[in-house]
């Protein structure tokens, strides 16, 4: 079979990296399937971070390694104790002191520390979201030999990834759930539909365009081509994997009718992102300017997780869903890879 000339693998198809709801067990079960798996790094110990790598280079298979390169923020007391009060009553409610230290696993953005890590490996992909690292950060990636890929939401952020030297271009439509890679604006107002994006960054840079957002079988990776796409990356369909680490209480809601309402949120983290639409989204609307930047919003919302979670609801959980749950199915990756592309030539 012909690889593709994006991934190198045999499918156009690319797993969207899930910071939180998966590792390297997913990533290897779809490049099992014929597709890229992607590695989340943001949130992995320099430990896991090596080991992972270890293993995805072992396989002998192309795959992807996700970094995060937002500028992180000042803490702001003031901000941090206005987000307790608006949550205070909710604390109240599950008998939690609001005013106690809380902490949540924090995202980091792309260092010189990871790159210390990730250099012997060389990835044959390199992938950034929010923008791209420093340009000393970025040289060292090229350097390698690796392909660096970056996200954009709008047709301006497109043309800046492709001035800087981007080898492909994840155009991220406003269906995709997770985080918006949103960079240069924080005007939701500017998010777009994927058939919408796709053939508009297409036809405004000269790298290779992946559909993002919104695709969950076939018949949509077809139509993301059609419009312009090089290759396809789905998140939400894998979120009901075996290997996916996502929670009971996720993979029910994302079963349930409960996943045909989404909305874009910043309450979970600080910065908008599409999620399943429960209680504290509907209760403080789900854009808001209480949160602290991101990502020091979670901190405090941490406590109230878990003690909700021990309930079973999933009332300040943040329960990431793209617009598309449909194609979401409890069976294997690499199974579920190969049916994306049953008929995806056609």
């Amino acid at each position: 079979m012909t690889l593709n000339n994006v991934t190198d693998t045999p499918l156009p198809i690319i797993q969207a990296p899930m910071a939180g709801a998966q590792g390297v067990e997913m990533a290897l079960a779809v490049g099992e399937g014929g597709g890229l798996g992607s590695l989340p790094c943001a949130l992995l110990s320099a430990e896991v971070l090596a080991a992972s790598l270890a293993r995805l280079a072992s396989s002998g298979r192309p795959y992807n390694v996700n970094f995060f390169c937002h500028q992180p923020p000042t803490p702001d007391a003031g901000r941090e104790q206005r987000w307790r009060d608006a949550l205070r009553p909710y604390y109240a409610e599950l008998g939690l002191d609001a005013d106690a230290a809380s902490s949540a696993p924090v995202r980091q953005p792309f260092s010189h520390a990871q790159a210390d890590i990730v250099a012997p490996f060389a990835p044959p992909v390199v992938s950034f979201h929010f923008g791209l690292p420093e340009p000393e950060l970025l040289e060292r990636v090229k350097g390698w030999g690796s392909r660096v890929w970056s996200t954009a939401t709008t047709v301006a952020e497109a043309l800046w990834l492709a001035e800087r030297g981007v080898d492909a271009i994840i155009a991220q439509g406003s269906e995709a759930g997770g985080h918006r890679g949103m960079f240069l604006s924080d005007d939701v107002t500017t998010q777009v539909g994927t058939l919408a994006l796709v053939p508009q960054i297409a036809a405004a840079v000269s790298v290779p365009v992946i559909a993002a957002g919104g695709i969950a079988d076939a018949q949509g990776v077809r139509a993301a081509l059609a419009a312009g796409a090089s290759a396809v990356q789905l998140g939400t369909t894998y979120l009901c994997c075996p290997e996916a680490n996502t929670s009971a209480l996720h993979r029910a809601a994302l079963m349930s009718d409960a996943a045909r309402h989404t909305a874009l949120t910043n309450l979970f983290s600080g910065r908008p992102a599409r999620g399943i639409v429960n209680r504290l989204m509907r209760e403080l609307g789900p854009m808001s300017d209480l949160p602290p930047a991101f990502p020091l919003a979670s901190a405090a919302l941490a406590p109230l997780r878990a003690a909700a979670e021990k309930q079973g609801s999933g009332d300040f959980t943040s329960l990431w869903a793209g617009q598309n749950a449909s194609g979401c199915k409890a069976m294997p990756a690499a199974e579920l890879t190969r049916s994306l592309w049953e008929g995806g030539s056609a």
